[in-house]
């Protein structure tokens, strides 16, 4: 832990750690319901969502790690058992039961605005405390962003293609 790094969030490290902690369960669950949906997707345009799914696992996998990474910086070590995540979670994990395309892009869209709505007020908190942490989310946030929009646009575009 770097002390003029962690002097700088003062009396807050211990607030943002425990949000940043919320977020790295947050994340993990969500590379993992990503992962899962892209390997069990069925239907129309399967292909297409599934690459997307699997490159918004990366992208979640990829959080997580810029999460821990600030979480240690700041004097603490993130989650380190499974369980913890659930419990520790904001936005949960929503198993994909269903396989078929249009419920995993469902799933996966409230997920990220789920996300989206945690990463915002995350940065609301770290505009004036954090300068790191508030940096960090939000290039987060604006990943979270992109996903969602990139799922309904395949959701869209799913729905115009059974209406045919």
């Amino acid at each position: 832990m770097g002390t003029k790094g962690r002097a700088i969030v003062g009396k807050d490290a211990d607030q943002i750690i425990g949000l940043l902690q919320k977020a790295y369960a947050d994340e993990w669950l969500a590379y993992y319901q990503y992962w899962v949906g892209s390997k069990i997707a069925k239907g129309p345009m399967k292909d297409a969502v599934m690459a997307e799914l699997l490159q918004h696992s990366a992208d979640e996998l990829r959080h997580a790690g810029l999460v821990a990474d600030r979480i240690i910086q700041l004097g603490a070590a993130p989650l380190t058992h499974p369980q913890e995540l659930l419990k520790q979670s904001n936005c949960g994990y929503d198993e994909p039961r269903d396989p078929s395309v249009k419920v995993l892009l469902a799933q996966n869209i409230a997920g990220e605005q789920c996300a989206i709505t945690v990463y915002n007020s995350i940065l609301e908190y770290t505009r004036d405390r954090d300068p790191v942490t508030y940096n960090i989310v939000l290039q987060i946030l604006q990943d979270e962003v992109m996903h969602e929009e990139d799922l309904q646009a395949l959701l869209e575009d799913l729905e115009m293609m059974l209406k045919m």
